[in-house]
């Protein structure tokens, strides 16, 4: 006859009650566990998916994730003239929002070297990769926008060619794949008010220049768009992405780009630890503190509803060594209710947490790793947890039966 069945039985409503206030507990340290995961993931899915093997941003910078990068188009041209560079990308990243369905609509917004780059390396869920320079888009299913769905961004509308799932930014917010040229637009977008002021800002600066006045034709120049006019260079892009010939030497390209005055440059390895250690590094560090303190709460809880069980049980305790039942016995008693309680309530919080956690707004991750060494700290923790009721046991006399 096993004493820790047969005990359990006689008490089974408080015993599940108690297992799923414990399951409960460890399904917030499963789930800390899974945010940190996830917000590792999500911070470096853009460098590990895009497959750039070399970044050139602004010069002392650590753009384009880190802090902005502001560097000229042409920048890919040259680094297709260094030796070993087999291609070489724009790169545009930022995050714009706006106000859909009387709701915030935050969109990470990522340009594509169309059309060296159409979003082939993309994960699809539906649709297609983009088939021209303007007005596509592929959305995240965190967006909320469906297949051939339209969305108004700056002065254009953008129509949803492709969708994707889990691909989001360092803070959490959907990404949306656009054209460079599309995404620029986007980014410099500004009302026609303000069109308006500038060109009257020109007229009223040419008219103060001598040049002007014998040369009047030149004032004609300031009532068109800025991309007409020469003097105005393009916009800037957020960095140039390189892959590096099969068989060249990456250090080599590296050394020749960095020797450039106007940018620096990153490897991929590189780009991962300035995201870890610069701007998710406090949220690391933060979630990481509360599921260890979350942990030794769940310790002292059980510890606690353990010696709690064992002063239930302290007259019967006393019968069995009244009796002459061998302290092992009620170790064993003891020792196995703490381990019952602790494989139930891991399993409580696994089969929660499966149905919960992909409610979250941000990801949460579960791997197999994580899972192993939570069990091993569940398992560390009921045996540590019954040293309590244990201690308390031996202190039982067998007098107390008859009292």
């Amino acid at each position: 006859m096993n004493l820790a069945i047969k005990d359990i039985r006689h008490n089974v409503g408080r015993f599940a009650l108690t297992t799923v206030g414990v399951g409960m507990l460890l399904m917030v340290v499963m789930g800390m566990g899974g945010i940190y995961r996830g917000i590792i993931e999500d911070a470096t899915l853009l460098i590990d998916r895009v497959g750039a093997d070399l970044w050139i941003v602004q010069r002392d910078t650590r753009g384009p994730f880190a802090e902005i990068s502001r560097v000229p188009p042409n920048l890919v041209h040259r680094a297709l003239a260094v030796p070993g560079v087999q291609s070489a990308r724009e790169f545009v990243y930022h995050t714009v929002q706006r106000e859909r369905d009387g709701k915030p609509l935050r969109i990470a917004i990522l340009g594509l070297s169309w059309p060296t780059d159409k979003g082939e390396w993309i994960p699809l869920t539906a649709g297609r990769p983009l088939a021209q320079s303007h007005f596509e888009m592929i959305a995240d299913k965190t967006l909320g926008l469906a297949l051939g769905e339209k969305i108004t961004l700056g002065k254009e509308t953008y129509t949803v060619v492709g969708t994707t799932s889990s691909m989001i930014s360092s803070s959490g917010d959907g990404l949306g794949f656009f054209s460079v040229a599309d995404a620029l637009a986007i980014q410099f977008d500004v009302p026609g008010e303000a069109v308006r002021l500038e060109r009257a800002a020109r007229e009223t600066r040419g008219q103060r220049r001598e040049l002007s006045a014998k040369l009047p034709s030149l004032l004609e120049n300031v009532v068109k768009p800025a991309a007409e006019l020469p003097q105005i260079a393009r916009p800037q892009v957020s960095a140039v992405m390189v892959t590096v010939a099969p068989g060249a030497s990456s250090q080599q390209v590296t050394n020749i780009i960095s020797a450039w005055g106007d940018v620096s440059v990153f490897s991929r390895t590189g780009q991962r630890e300035l995201l870890l250690k610069g701007t998710v590094e406090k949220v690391k560090r933060q979630i990481g503190l509360f599921r260890v303190l979350l942990t030794l709460i769940a310790a002292v809880i059980m510890a606690l509803i353990l010696y709690t069980m064992t002063l239930d049980k302290i007259h019967s305790i006393a019968l069995l060594k009244l009796i002459g039942a061998p302290n092992t016995t009620i170790l064993g008693l003891i020792l196995q209710q703490a381990l019952i309680l602790g494989t139930m309530g891991y399993g409580v919080a696994y089969v929660l947490g499966r149905q919960v956690f992909p409610n979250f707004p941000r990801r949460v991750i579960l791997t197999d790793g994580d899972l192993l060494q939570l069990a091993a700290i569940v398992l560390a923790i009921s045996i540590g947890s019954s040293l309590l009721g244990i201690w308390k046991a031996l202190k039982v006399s067998p007098n107390e039966a008859l009292s």
